[in-house]
């Protein structure tokens, strides 16, 4: 694809679909369509309507140079500069996780083990915040959760505030620096949710080229087994929890349900249930604190 050969956008997008491809891009069509339709200022669902203007030379050395990215596999939302999430759009830069579609299935479960109690807030600790999808995300859907979002890293500090200026929550939702619960002090929260580094560090090397080049590996290490921030959570959400408060994570699945399952029992959570993702693994688990009625749940 040449900058100065006048162009259709369908003859560009397919253009830039075959290169995408032979790159080894699963989803060559789509994210080509994307990216054109992201400088076009449009949805990729009112791409269609456009497709037989001419590209004028400035956009078409703005696609080449969009193309020549994705076809060096780096994230399709880097180059956008966003993701949806929950229906709501965020800011991701390669300081933080690109938000993921089965994690959206994490914060429907959260939701769902905060009844409402009259006019009450209630107070949602998202450890690990990254981007501060899952944050935003809670307190765009209930108007009574107040949310301290935390990271140990400055840089995605920075992105989650700059998601919750943008979304306006900033006066329920805070965005905090810091390592796991460390600077909650005597806060007590109802509910802790977290999508914390969850991979056993041998098979980062073996992930696509897109998480293992551009996303953050301190956002995905868990260490050997993949449980080291997980086993430190699990540790010390106890004493952040309220009577009868939740913890609810997002794993890797398979043998880690069963074990971070322990780890909670070991911590005192008298009550463990689990959820499957969008294709059936069963990956996110909740350990709820005793309280005076269990039953409740």
């Amino acid at each position: 694809m040449s900058a100065v050969t006048t162009l259709s956008t369908r003859a560009a997008v397919e253009a830039a679909t075959a290169r995408l491809r032979d790159a080894g891009v699963d989803t060559a069509r789509a994210d080509a369509e994307w990216l054109m339709a992201g400088l076009l200022g449009i949805g990729r669902a009112a791409l269609a309507a456009n497709f037989g203007d001419e590209l004028t030379p400035a956009l078409a050395v703005r696609y080449e140079a969009a193309v020549s990215r994705r076809e060096r596999r780096e994230p399709l939302q880097h180059i956008l500069g966003w993701e949806e999430f929950c229906g709501l759009r965020f800011a991701v830069t390669p300081a933080v996780l690109v938000p993921r579609p089965e994690t959206e299935t994490l914060v429907e479960w959260a939701l769902s083990l905060l009844p409402r109690v009259g006019a009450s807030r209630r107070l949602v600790i998202d450890v690990g915040t990254g981007s501060g999808c899952i944050a935003c995300a809670l307190a765009a859907a209930r108007s009574d959760l107040v949310v301290v979002a935390v990271d140990a890293s400055p840089a995605a500090v920075a992105i989650a505030r700059r998601n919750v200026s943008t979304l306006e929550l900033s006066a329920r939702v805070t965005v905090e620096e810091g390592d796991v619960l460390s600077g909650i002090g005597s806060r007590r929260a109802d509910l802790v949710v977290a999508n914390l580094p969850y991979l056993p560090a041998p098979l980062l090397a073996s992930l696509a080229p897109e998480v293992r080049s551009h996303e953050p590996w301190v956002a995905l290490d868990g260490g050997v087994d993949g449980l080291s921030v997980i086993r430190r959570l699990v540790a010390e959400a106890p004493a952040c929890l309220a009577t009868g408060g939740a913890l609810v994570l997002e794993t890797a699945g398979g043998d880690q349900i069963g074990l971070t399952a322990a780890l909670m029992r070991a911590a005192g959570f008298s009550i463990i249930a689990t959820r499957r993702d969008l294709v059936g693994v069963e990956r996110f688990i909740a350990g709820f604190l005793p309280s005076i009625d269990d039953g409740r749940r």
